[in-house]
């Protein structure tokens, strides 16, 4: 799970990067299925001229236990709209709670992680544009096992804990942790035996690419290429991108997000009401007053300057 190869790329790699790397990734038809005419306008221009960017990021857990009735690897576990703004300094990224109760277009209402597996990453797509009104521009999935390597690469990540958890064969003691690669894919995936199950583990997610950033800016991974060739070979080799991403459009968003760095990302959640039944499944409702005023803030570029008004919804400096 990453917030897009894109935006790692941005942060100063190059044209070396770029050719070297779009070439490892695996490609899809994301879009091809969509009714262009149905879906949300264009977000408006920011001041600078330039038109927002949204990526929806998801990402899947191979070794996840599969329910009754589903295909391996059939549900996204990680569901995040990404959005870099006009001005191309600032980016955001909404978590979308995998259970969220939602209408699926020609299905009814269902989880949000279902969509894929009813529709693969076409329907995924029409169901966040439709519970949104955002356009999305490009779409991304990285597979869990990608973080071993990933984070190894970086030499681990740095992570604050709230209070002392155990997961499988590892500790997670509070205060600083230094995690390995194997370390960290523990971290993300625990939600048993945190107080608040899957939105701490949403929580953990995000509190991950904020050490990946962090690690990124703080050590000289950019300027000793071959830190950075393990790092992206590591991410490239485990994504899956839509075809609009070609080597030229990589190169072109290369040169757009030079500006932005770790220190202009914020992390949210989608506001959250409650959680639920529907007959068997656990859902969970979303708020829809305070999420339609993220998702208008959105659709003008507007998030950045009113991120203030999702304090509850926001990444603390310490999740559980």
């Amino acid at each position: 799970m990453s917030i897009a190869v894109l935006v790692l790329l941005g942060l100063g790699a190059g044209w070396y990067v770029t050719n070297r790397y779009a070439g490892n990734l695996e490609r899809t038809d994301a879009f091809g299925g969509l009714d262009e005419a149905a879906r949300p306008a264009a977000p408006t221009e920011a001041a600078s001229g330039a038109a927002p960017l949204t990526f929806l990021v998801v990402g899947s857990d191979t070794r996840a236990e599969v329910a009754p009735g589903e295909l391996p690897d059939g549900r996204s576990d990680v569901m995040m709209l990404v959005r870099v703004t006009g001005e191309r300094r600032h980016a955001q990224v909404v978590s979308l709670p995998r259970d969220s109760w939602v209408s699926v277009p020609g299905v009814g209402m269902a989880k949000l992680n279902a969509a894929y597996a009813y529709g693969g990453p076409g329907l995924l797509i029409e169901t966040v544009e439709t519970l949104t009104g955002v356009r999305i521009d490009h779409y991304a999935a990285i597979d869990f096992a990608g973080f071993v390597q990933m984070t190894d690469a970086l030499g681990g990540v740095d992570v604050e804990v709230a209070e002392t958890t155990t997961s499988g064969p590892y500790t997670y003691t509070a205060g600083a942790n230094h995690l390995d690669g194997q370390e960290a894919l523990q971290y993300v995936r625990q939600r048993h035996g945190l107080p608040g199950g899957d939105f701490d583990r949403v929580q953990r997610q995000q509190q991950y690419l904020r050490s990946v950033f962090t690690s990124l800016s703080q050590q000289n991974v950019l300027r000793d290429m071959g830190a950075l060739d393990s790092f992206l070979l590591a991410l490239t080799d485990a994504m899956v991108v839509d075809e609009t991403l070609s080597a030229s459009a990589l190169l072109d968003l290369t040169y757009e997000f030079r500006s932005l760095r770790p220190d202009g990302l914020t992390f949210l959640t989608a506001p959250v009401a409650g959680t639920g039944r529907e007959g068997a499944q656990s859902v969970v409702y979303l708020q829809q007053d305070r999420a339609e005023e993220l998702w208008g803030y959105l659709r003008n570029d507007s998030l950045q300057a009113h991120a203030a008004e999702f304090g509850l919804d926001t990444l603390p400096a310490v999740p559980n």
